[in-house]
């Protein structure tokens, strides 16, 4: 079997694959992006119809390339989509797909990636695979004989298919707001959460959630004390539709419930039918093409210090969340730790090319006059 030797392999092809693809074009790497899914967009393309993002298009755009503005209100889905795939385009980046990867390990010298389509070898490794295809389903007694519609985030569209049914939401996050909102307008809702919901101000979009994130990772790093950041605020950005669904009443959240009943779920003191439940109950960290390395610690994420893997050098790990950089999950944020990442790979290198500059600088200095 051939084997296509690269500098770099970036694995996933969305949002933070394209950002870092964008800076090692910068940089005259010789790389790939592998992205398993058959269209651009990563995530995007399978999200619920109304999603919108927290900000204005000025303020939600990768490196290089502004986002196009959207004329009303904050840009959909959609728009996202468009986006991603035309600034693709735009930088001709290296996209493969559909390429599923089956595993990274070391071979020597080299990390090799295993995929669907064959094998590479690379000096580094970016993973960047998200987590949008690693949902989270917690586990409550009676799950299994509930005679009711399950699905997660990841599953829903649109709430047509719900109408005249009684739709518990569980989670307390925006995706579960957000989806009670739109939900609510159609039948009848039930909001369910492990903690009491924390709404934000209502003027705090992403872009000042950004803002706030970044500030925090710099208090730390600088050794100043710890603000909380972004948790201290709350959890819920108020977006129009939220405020209309607070208008209206909808969000009150009740208690976890205690399991699932085959037609409801049910609290020591009381019983709630239920024809479908919602778990907006988040995401994991997609890891899996990673196992063979072990690296993985108990809480499911992988040490890191900046975004290269503690244990494991050549690999960076990008867009997962705030433990690989502020931000990194989102369009606005991803784009300075890309920058980061891109820039730490390979550090060697990077020293003796600093070394001639300097070398290069001072020749005239001290050359004698001839």
């Amino acid at each position: 079997m051939n084997i296509d030797v690269v500098d770099v392999v970036v694995i996933g092809g969305g949002q933070a694959g394209l950002a870092a693809g964008y800076y090692l074009r910068r940089a005259g790497h010789r790389f790939v992006i592998l992205d398993d899914q058959p269209v651009a967009g990563g995530a995007w393309p399978h999200t619920w119809a109304s999603l919108t993002l927290f900000s204005p298009a000025q303020y939600s755009s990768l490196p290089g390339w502004p986002m196009p503005n959207w004329p009303n209100g904050f840009p959909p889905a959609r728009h996202v989509v468009d986006y991603l795939s035309a600034y693709e385009q735009r930088y001709e980046l290296p996209v493969r797909r559909p390429v599923h990867v089956r595993e990274v390990i070391r071979a020597g010298d080299h990390l090799q990636v295993s995929t669907s389509a064959g094998q590479w070898r690379a000096r580094a490794v970016i993973s960047a695979t998200g987590t949008w295809h690693q949902p989270f389903w917690p586990i409550y007694p009676g799950a299994r004989t509930f005679r009711g519609q399950q699905l997660h985030t990841v599953h829903y569209r649109d709430a047509a298919p719900f109408a005249g049914k009684h739709v518990v939401v569980v989670g307390g996050g925006n995706s579960a707001a957000q989806l009670l909102a739109e939900i609510s307008e159609t039948t009848t809702t039930t909001w369910v959460t492990h903690t009491p919901p924390r709404f934000l101000p209502d003027d705090v979009d992403g872009r000042a959630l950004f803002d706030i994130a970044t500030r925090r990772a710099a208090d730390l790093a600088a050794g100043r004390p710890d603000t909380g950041g972004i948790a201290s605020l709350g959890d819920i950005v108020m977006v129009p539709p939220v405020l209309a669904a607070q208008e209206r009443g909808v969000l009150h959240a009740l208690a976890m419930f205690e399991g699932l009943a085959t037609d409801g779920v049910y609290w020591t003191d009381r019983e709630q039918h239920a024809d479908v439940i919602v778990w907006a109950t988040g995401f994991r960290p997609a890891l899996a093409h990673l196992r063979p390395m072990h690296l993985r610690e108990p809480d499911g994420t992988i040490a890191v210090d900046g975004t290269r893997a503690v244990k494991e050098p050549a690999l960076h790990l990008l867009g997962y969340g705030d433990w690989t950089g502020p931000g990194s999950a989102t369009l606005i944020g991803v784009g300075r730790t890309a920058r980061a990442a891109v820039d730490e790979l390979f550090p060697h290198n990077r020293a003796l090319e600093q070394t001639s500059n300097a070398d290069q600088v001072a020749g005239p200095r001290t050359r004698p006059n001839g």
